[in-house]
């Protein structure tokens, strides 16, 4: 049902104690609420100075009131935003007397859901605005910002119409006859596709980078009970997160922090001592362990100096083998100590090295979305078909890779995607 006839109103600005908050409306009648809260209309200023009252005349508050005509406004409807003194009851009375007047509560996102319904905004773009928002690196705000211009679609666009020539140019010259081809045709059409076939894997890496900025890189600590993984953790994050403890299997459940290692924003978990145990809490640690570890795009494997090595877990992530308390003894990998510092920084590098791998590997393994998927199907389809010596089957491969192309440039959203997307905004945005 489409909702878009409803006026809507919400909290634009964070909870709590502020200068500032932001109440928003918008909709077919959101000028005629802003009347009957100011007992004036707003006419043609864009800006005014209000007394905003309750409909049964009680003072809430003075503050500016901004109109935004239709079509010129974040929404591409009429839209009016009340800036009031912050805290937590101002704005709820305003907000309260807005849907008294003819306004009810946005939900998640429907403002931008509504910005991208009446054609503001590209679906990416909208990924833009909510990327931005949670961004906690000004390298993912790049991204973010990357992606509020449409950067990632213009380039997709650029691909298909670079594999739609080249997929012409081949249909053409076998329609006008596949047994008489210039000697240097499928040479030149080999370089067009070589030089495609790398712009594909830009673009993958890309959107990968995108991905990890995004939802940050999942970097979690593994080894046996006593290797450090605690202090270690303590010692990246600058903050005595985690208890440390000299008795074997102290951690016995993940602790997750976040921090930023060169605008790489980290999900850096703690996990429990890889180890058979008949401890049923301690077992359940282990396996929740042997998950993140599945999960993570980079493992740090810990091992004590003068302990055997264990047996690697790593699946499909970057694996870093890290020999720690390397104060009491030296041993195979990066030597790390978290008393002496030895080693942080070096460990610290390793993990951008291994997060700057993972975005830029060109196999599905490496996580993504969708879209990124198919890229990489694209490209591999693509760098098969070098080795194809019949035309005919050459053309019919790159014609799959520009439909494929097409698909994601023309690409139609479901109910369920958009849900999916605009839930995850706040109310208010």
């Amino acid at each position: 049902m489409d909702l878009r006839g409803e006026t809507i109103a919400a909290i634009a600005t964070a909870p709590g104690r502020g200068g500032v908050a932001v109440i928003r409306v918008s909709g077919p009648d959101a000028f005629a609420v802003a009347a009957r809260l100011t007992a004036s209309p707003l006419g043609t200023a864009p800006v005014a100075l209000r007394s905003i009252h309750s409909l049964d005349g009680q003072l809430i508050d003075r503050g500016l009131v901004l109109g935004f005509h239709a079509p010129h406004s974040y929404t591409g409807e009429d839209v009016v935003e009340f800036q009031v003194h912050g805290g937590s009851v101002t704005p709820r009375r305003v907000l309260e007397a807005c849907c008294a007047a003819g306004s009810r509560l946005a939900r998640r996102g429907e403002f931008t859901e509504r910005a991208f319904l009446n054609g503001r905004l590209t679906y990416e773009q909208a990924e833009g605005v909510l990327d931005l928002v949670n961004a906690k690196t000004d390298r993912a705000a790049d991204a973010a910002l990357a992606g509020l211009e449409g950067r990632r679609q213009r380039e997709l666009r650029k691909l298909y119409a670079t594999a739609l020539a080249i997929s012409s140019e081949l249909e053409h010259a076998l329609d006008v006859s596949e047994d008489e081809l210039p000697a240097e045709f499928l040479p030149a059409i080999r370089a067009r596709l070589t030089a495609l076939v790398a712009a594909l894997g830009a673009a993958v890496r890309d959107a990968r980078e995108g991905r990890l900025l995004r939802e940050g890189a999942l970097v979690v600590l593994a080894g046996p009970p006593n290797a450090g993984k605690s202090s270690l953790m303590n010692a990246l994050l600058g903050e005595s997160r985690v208890i440390v403890s000299a008795t074997p299997g102290t951690t016995r459940d993940s602790v997750e922090e976040g921090l930023a290692i060169a605008g790489w924003p980290i999900r850096l978990v703690d996990t429990a001592g890889l180890r058979e145990t008949g401890d049923a809490i301690e077992g359940a640690g282990v396996v929740r362990a042997r998950e993140l570890i599945e999960q993570a795009e980079v493992v740090i494997e810990l091992t004590p100096a003068a302990a055997e090595p264990v047996k690697s877990e790593t699946a499909s992530a970057s694996r870093i083998a890290v020999t720690s308390k390397c104060d009491l003894q030296r041993g195979p990998g990066l030597n790390v100590s978290t008393k002496t510092g030895e080693g942080l920084e070096e460990l610290k590098r390793a993990m951008v090295a291994a997060l700057e791998a993972r975005a830029a590997a060109l196999d599905e393994d490496a996580g993504g979305d969708e879209m990124t998927a198919a890229m990489v199907r694209v490209r591999a389809a693509l760098a098969a078909a070098f080795d194809l010596t019949d035309p005919v089957l050459l053309a019919n491969a790159v014609r799959s890779a520009a439909d494929e192309l097409g698909r994601l440039v023309g690409a139609t959203y479901s109910d369920d995607l958009l849900v999916a997307l605009f839930s995850r905004f706040c109310v208010g945005k």
